[in-house]
């Protein structure tokens, strides 16, 4: 039967023209792609801010091996996932995965389930960049600007690039990124060439990590990895299907586990082990600042603080970004509506997913910022809108990485002859045990991660707005099967059943 076309309708269960066109395929090569990764996980924000609150929380002097620790299982999660990237292009990475691994009801959960531990990540570090610019603009030209007017201006920013072509993405953000490394890197070289008690290998001795609070200490510490697994998210993109997104994934969580881990004991020499924990508690995520500003030049420690700015510009930039292209794919696959599909016909850009992640982005903003309009304190955005969607995010991540871990095992049970027993069981394996155990700490600390003693509403109310919806849509997909078999079929196949 002929569908008639008219301007400004579609036919029933069809997708937009535009989305006709997908994703601008062949931009991103393996280095643009590790850029894009490492970004999502904000390197000077992770050293400047996460490892002295770790410190502080947790008073743990072995929050440098926690990288260590923490490295070790993605790196085994890393190489399960690689090989299945291989047979599987679809922008909803964990929700592709998990459909071909585990079946489509779980499959589906994971999708809605993934859609708003992103959205949750990205809209919560809003929270952050808002505070951290309205404070640089008061210290540096006396202007006092609310939060949530500069969280705005990073949404605009933000918003332009999500639908601008992805190489020009990867671009920006590969230079932010090389910046964010240099400045670290000269905080590691005065730290270590300081050493109030000399360099010693505190931080870095087992028993300084596992003792009581060693499950806060990884579940703040993994907070850091956020964003590492995006690299098969663009593997509609890049330029080799095969093998770029398993290369770079692989590359990015071994130079991350490395690079924070020489960070984290960088901090402690330059602090001294009997100080780090004390003076992490004094200054929080100002100690790095704090340093500097002792034993470098004023021009420097301006310098930093505003590249621990663009350094969270870059993480909203790359969690918008996978945002947009889950939107796009459960779009595809008509888990969400059609036209959330819609592919920009100039840069190729996934311009409705895109537009979504915005307009969630901005009600968020505003309800936080109405919301908080009575509050005096300063941190307002910080401790709330910063620090229980983050969390949630992370929660919901850890999760989803143990069940595509499993996924990874019962996909790759059929190519036995192509990939070896360490490949496609042991090493996955090895790592859904150890992220089921991270999860399993998430779950005990929750409250600690959000700043409270005790049992509390948030305790459960926050992690429930990651689960629901995935139980829902694990319960919707079995109603599909039966009620709407063709749709049902279609979930993770990236809109195609060939």
């Amino acid at each position: 039967m002929e569908v008639k076309s008219e301007p400004g309708f579609y036919a029933k269960n069809t997708v937009p023209e535009a989305a006709s066109l997908g994703l601008n395929s062949r931009r991103i090569g393996t280095l643009a792609l590790v850029f894009m990764i490492i970004a999502a996980s904000a390197p000077l924000t992770v050293v400047a801010g996460g490892v002295p609150s770790n410190f502080a929380v947790t008073g743990l002097l072995g929050i440098p091996l926690s990288f260590i620790v923490l490295g070790v299982v993605l790196v085994l999660f890393a190489i399960g996932y690689a090989a299945m990237s291989r047979h599987v292009h679809n922008a909803g990475a964990f929700f592709a995965y998990i459909s071909k691994g585990l079946g489509k009801p779980v499959g589906m959960g994971a999708a809605l389930t993934a859609l708003v531990a992103y959205n949750s990540l990205q809209i919560g570090i809003s929270g952050m960049f808002g505070f951290v610019f309205s404070s640089f603009l008061d210290s540096l030209f006396g202007l006092q600007v609310s939060w949530w007017i500069c969280a705005l201006v990073a949404w605009a920013i933000v918003g332009l690039m999500g639908i601008s072509r992805v190489d020009f993405s990867a671009k920006v953000l590969g230079i932010i990124v090389g910046t964010e490394f240099l400045v670290v890197i000269v905080f590691d070289i005065i730290g270590f060439a300081h050493s109030p008690e000399g360099v010693t290998a505190d931080g870095m001795l087992p028993d300084q990590l596992f003792a009581p609070g060693v499950g806060a200490a990884l579940a703040f510490s993994i907070a850091a990895f956020m964003g590492f697994e995006s690299g098969a998210i663009y593997n509609e993109e890049v330029k080799d299907p095969k093998r770029t997104a398993g290369r770079a994934t692989i590359i990015a969580v071994s130079v991350i586990a490395v690079f924070y881990a020489f960070s984290a004991w960088a901090m402690t020499v330059a602090e001294g082990a009997s100080n780090v924990v004390g003076r992490s508690q004094e200054f929080g995520p100002d100690l790095m600042f704090v340093f500097l500003g002792e034993h470098a030049p004023v021009w420097f420690v301006d310098l930093a603080n505003l590249l621990f700015l663009t350094s969270l510009l870059a993480a909203l930039v790359a969690f918008h970004n996978i945002v947009a292209r889950y939107f796009f794919a459960l779009g595809r696959d008509r888990v969400l509506p059609a036209f959330l599909a819609a592919t920009s016909r100039r840069s190729g850009a996934p311009v409705a997913g895109s537009l979504a992640q915005s307009g969630l982005g901005l009600i968020v903003i505003l309800v936080f910022a109405i919301v908080g309009a009575g509050s005096q304190d300063p941190l307002f955005p910080v401790v709330t809108l910063f620090t229980w969607l983050t969390n949630m995010g992370a929660f919901g991540l850890v999760l989803l990485m143990a069940l595509t871990a499993l996924a990874v095992v019962g996909y790759l049970r059929s190519h036995s002859l192509e990939y070896s027993l360490w490949t496609r069981a042991i090493a996955p394996g090895l790592s859904a045990i150890g992220l089921i155990a991270l999860f399993v700490s998430i779950v005990i600390n929750f409250n600690v991660l959000i700043g409270l003693e005790g049992t509390s509403v948030l305790s459960w109310l926050l992690p429930a707005i990651v689960i629901v919806p995935g139980i829902i849509g694990t319960i919707w997909a079995i109603v599909l099967r039966s009620r709407r078999p063709q749709l049902y079929a279609g979930i993770g196949t990236g809109g195609s059943l060939g």
